[in-house]
């Protein structure tokens, strides 16, 4: 009787194991194909952002193979993942910016794919296993906008670039300045506006705003775990670096826009931008600079549940809901347009 009990409890704990697996397997993942993705729209220009989670990382080579440990085929992080992955869209025709920020822990299908087999994983692999290039038609074909321009940096250039600008003002919260607050060095500087509090001298600075060093409105941006809402809160704080960064840039002459550019040219791990290209961005965000700058983040709400596939944190997208909300933030520019000519 108590083997035929503890027959009865195994085999039940073995159809839980079971629909427990399953549920952890992501659903098949719908994408539209490279060359069957929509026409950019007239005056729209679309540029992937894109800082991988290393400070001194260079490059990754161009003909690299998907890095795998050959002892367990596993793969490998040598060339750093994207947590970092903003899509700027510069739209000349309706007088707009457009900030597209995408959490880094969302399931997409995997370049390798095919159509019998789709593979899956995380979408801040896709650079460190088949290349910016890669990540730049995953990015496209999952939100069915056709990306082609891309400029990736690591944490040093970034903080570079910060610094150039002369750092930036950002409102914190008390968590996020005690976050802060553990990485005590001193080229590291958080200073309230009117000089009274530095974050890296006492956690206990009330909140407010702080002028932040290049090195670190970096951290800033890497905070996942204070103040709440993980990684769908660390895409809204880099935007918020980036949309500072851009009010800065309203007041700047045309000179001086140029010299960014060239900055921007000298602090980057690797583009498919030639500086003609930098300079006619430049260009294009000089002309708009008195524009308000539009946030959109990927997922939007209720687009994406949390699961854990393959022993990791991720996210399970709605995919067509993320396609539905881009082309709904893309396609207002037609909107006012039309509104304006009426």
């Amino acid at each position: 009787m108590l083997r035929r009990l503890v027959c009865v409890l195994l085999s039940v704990l073995l159809v839980f194991a079971s629909v427990s697996a399953l549920a952890a397997q992501p659903k098949p993942i719908t994408t539209i194909p490279w060359d069957e993705l929509p026409a950019t729209f007239d005056g729209q220009h679309h540029y992937l952002l894109l800082c991988i989670d290393q400070w001194k990382e260079g490059a990754r080579p161009a003909d690299a193979p998907p890095p795998v440990n050959k002892e367990n085929g596993m793969r490998r992080d040598y060339y750093g993942n994207t947590d970092g992955m903003v899509l700027l869209t510069l739209d000349t025709r309706s007088h707009r910016i457009m900030l597209t920020s995408f959490i880094r822990d969302a399931l997409i299908a995997k370049p390798s794919s095919t159509e019998d087999s789709q593979k899956i994983g995380r979408i801040n692999y896709v650079y460190n296993d088949y290349g910016p290039e890669a990540l730049c038609k995953v990015i496209s074909e999952h939100i069915g906008v056709r990306i082609e321009k891309y400029i990736l940096f690591n944490f040093s250039q970034i903080q570079e670039i910060i610094s150039y600008l002369g750092g930036v003002d950002i409102e914190i919260n008390g968590e996020e300045i005690a976050y802060l607050n553990r990485y005590r060095v001193p080229e590291r500087s958080v200073v309230s506006l009117d000089g009274k509090y530095d974050v890296y001298r006492s956690a206990a600075c009330p909140p407010g705003v702080y002028h932040f060093s290049g090195h670190s409105a970096v951290l800033y941006m890497r905070i996942r775990k204070a103040g709440g809402g993980g990684d769908f809160m660390r895409t809204q704080r880099v935007r918020t670096v980036l949309s500072t960064l851009a009010d800065k840039c309203r007041v700047m002459t045309w000179e001086q826009a140029q010299d960014l550019a060239n900055n921007i040219m000298d602090n980057n791990n690797m583009t498919n931008l030639n500086l003609e290209e930098v300079l006619q961005a430049a260009e294009y965000a000089y002309g708009l600079r008195d524009c308000t700058i539009e946030e959109l983040r990927i997922p939007p709400n209720g687009a994406a549940h949390a699961i854990n596939f393959a022993n990791m944190d991720a996210q399970e997208l709605d995919w067509e809901a993320c396609r539905a909300a881009m082309a709904d933030f893309l396609q207002n520019s037609f909107l006012v347009i039309d509104d304006d000519e009426d």
